[in-house]
C-alpha cells in the first residue's frame, strides 16, 4: 500500500521519454495547445489521469485532463475561450468548438480550520477548495494507475505512487488507506469496478476488503451523481463484466435493490438481463447509439411486472394500464438510489406498457402500434424477451415482417377489410349537445 506523505514532500520517479511509449500523436491539438501555452507562460503543465494510463496501454485515449500550478483565474486570463465552473472545486474549461479541455489547479490536503473544506459524519468530502503543489496533488487522486503526470516540458512521466508498474502488472491499487479513502468518497468503489472491467485489471486485495466494509455507504451519495456513474458503468462497452463485478462485491444491491432481489431468485430474469447487457456491449462495439432508458427498463422489468399483477388484482384495468402504473411506482422507489431524469423515465414507462399490445395482430388499433413514438424501443425490448424464451417467436416474426411490407400487404396482415374502389368513408358528424335548462 502506498503511504500518503501529509507534508507532500515525496519526490517522483521520473520516467524519461526513451523509457515509455506515450507519444504526443495520441493527444489532440487542442490539449497540446493548452499545455504549450501554460508552459510558455511559466506554469507547470501536465496531462494527468486516464489519458496517460490509456496511452501506456495503447487504448487510444478520449478524455484529456490538464493539471497545472496556475490558478483558475490565471488560466482564464490566458484563454479567451475559457470559463470557470464548479463549487466543490473550481475548474477551468477551455473550449475548442465542441471539444472541452478541463484544466485543474493542483490540490493540497485540507488541514487547517480556515481551509475551504467540509465533510459529513461518515467522512465523505462535501467541499474541497484547497490549492497546492504537484507533490501534494498526487495524493488526492484515487488509484495509482490514474496518478501519472505527462510533463509537456520534456515529455517525461512523473510517477509518485508506483502507478507505472501497477499498470504493467494490471492491478487496481488505491492511493492511501483504502478504508479512509472509501469513506471520503464511496463512489471510488464504483470507479474501482469500472476500471477493472474496462482495463481487464484485478482489484487489489486491500481495496476489495474496503469495498466489502463500506458498500453500505453508497446510498449516502447524491442520487444525481450515482446516475452519472451508472452511465459510465453500463454504456462504455463493458456492461456485462461490470455487472458481474458489481454483484461480486455487493455493490449492485446498493444501486438496484429491487432488481437484485429478483435476480437472486429468478434464473429467467437473470438470462434476460445478461442478454440485454451483451446487446448493449455489442451496440457500443459496433458504434451504434445506446440509451440508458432501455437498460433501466430491463433492470426494472420484473419488479414492474410483478407489481402490475398486484394492481390488476386490486382494480379493474388493462395489462398495459397496470404496467404503466406499476412502472411509475417502481421508478419512484428507484429514484431514491439513482436520480433518473424524466427524459428517460417517461419513454421507459411507455416502452414497458406497450409490451402487451404486441399480442394483438388484428384491426386498426393493432396496426396503429407501428406509429407509436416508442414502437422501435418497445419492439427491440420484445425481441430481447423472445430471444431468451420469454416471448412468442411467431409474434416477434409477425412484427418484424409487417415493418417491411407495402400498405396493401400490411392491411392484409392486420386483416383489415378492404375498402371498395372509389368509395370514401364519410366523416362522422358530431351531434350538437342540447343546452341544459340551467345554461
Amino acid at each position: 500500500m502506498k503511504k500518503n506523505p501529509q507534508n507532500g514532500s515525496a519526490k517522483p520517479r521520473i520516467i524519461r521519454r526513451a523509457n515509455h511509449n506515450v507519444t504526443r500523436s495520441e493527444f489532440p491539438k487542442s490539449a497540446l495547445k493548452v499545455l504549450y501555452r501554460l508552459d510558455k507562460a511559466g506554469y507547470q503543465a501536465f496531462l494527468v489521469g486516464g489519458c496517460v494510463r490509456d496511452s501506456i496501454l495503447e487504448l487510444h485515449p478520449k478524455d484529456f485532463d490538464v493539471a497545472t500550478n496556475a490558478t483558475p483565474e490565471e488560466v482564464k486570463a490566458l484563454f479567451g475561450n475559457c470559463r470557470l465552473i464548479g463549487r466543490r472545486f473550481r475548474l477551468a474549461h477551455v473550449r475548442f468548438g465542441r471539444e472541452i479541455i478541463e484544466v485543474a489547479t493542483f490540490r493540497a490536503s485540507a488541514n487547517h480550520d480556515h481551509d475551504d473544506h467540509a465533510s459529513d459524519h461518515e467522512g465523505r468530502i462535501l467541499r474541497d477548495n484547497v490549492y497546492g503543489t504537484i507533490d501534494e496533488d498526487v495524493w488526492r487522486r484515487d488509484f495509482t494507475c490514474n496518478a501519472l503526470y505527462y510533463n509537456i516540458a520534456d515529455f517525461s512521466i512523473w510517477d509518485y505512487t508506483g502507478g507505472f508498474d501497477d499498470i504493467k502488472q494490471k492491478k487496481i491499487v488505491l492511493i492511501g488507506d483504502p478504508e479512509v479513502r472509501m469513506r471520503e468518497d464511496p463512489v471510488r468503489m464504483l470507479r474501482a469496478v469500472r476500471f477493472a472491467a474496462k482495463l481487464g485489471f484485478e482489484i487489489d486485495g486491500p481495496v476489495i476488503r474496503a469495498i466489502d466494509h463500506h458498500a453500505h455507504l453508497l446510498p449516502n451519495v447524491p442520487a444525481a451523481r450515482l446516475f452519472d456513474e451508472f452511465l459510465k458503468l453500463f454504456q462504455a462497452g463493458n456492461a456485462e463484466r461490470t455487472f458481474d463485478l458489481l454483484r461480486d462485491h455487493g455493490l449492485f444491491r446498493e444501486i438496484f435493490p429491487a432488481t437484485c432481489e429478483e435476480l437472486d431468485r429468478d434464473a429467467d430474469f437473470m438470462r434476460f438481463t445478461r442478454a440485454a447487457l451483451r446487446n448493449t456491449d455489442r451496440r457500443v462495439e459496433e458504434g451504434k447509439s445506446v440509451t440508458p432508458m432501455f437498460l433501466l427498463g430491463v433492470f426494472l422489468w420484473l419488479p414492474v411486472k410483478k407489481l402490475a399483477a398486484v394492481r390488476r388484482s386490486e382494480e379493474k384495468m388493462s395489462e398495459s394500464q397496470s404496467l404503466a402504473l406499476a412502472a411509475y411506482e417502481v421508478v419512484a422507489q428507484q429514484q431514491r438510489r439513482i436520480s433518473i431524469p424524466k427524459r428517460f423515465t417517461v419513454p421507459m414507462r411507455e416502452m414497458l406498457s406497450l409490451q402487451p399490445r404486441f399480442e394483438f395482430r388484428r384491426g386498426k388499433r393493432a396496426m396503429k402500434l407501428l406509429d407509436h413514438r416508442r414502437f422501435r424501443a418497445a419492439y427491440d425490448f420484445m425481441l430481447l424477451r423472445t430471444e431468451v424464451g420469454q416471448g412468442n417467436p411467431e409474434v416477434a416474426q409477425f412484427w418484424t415482417d409487417v415493418q417491411m411490407q407495402s400498405a396493401a400487404e400490411r392491411a392484409a396482415s392486420f386483416q383489415l377489410r378492404p375498402q371498395a374502389p372509389g368509395k370514401k368513408r364519410r366523416p362522422r358528424r358530431r351531434r350538437r349537445r342540447k343546452a341544459s335548462p340551467e345554461s
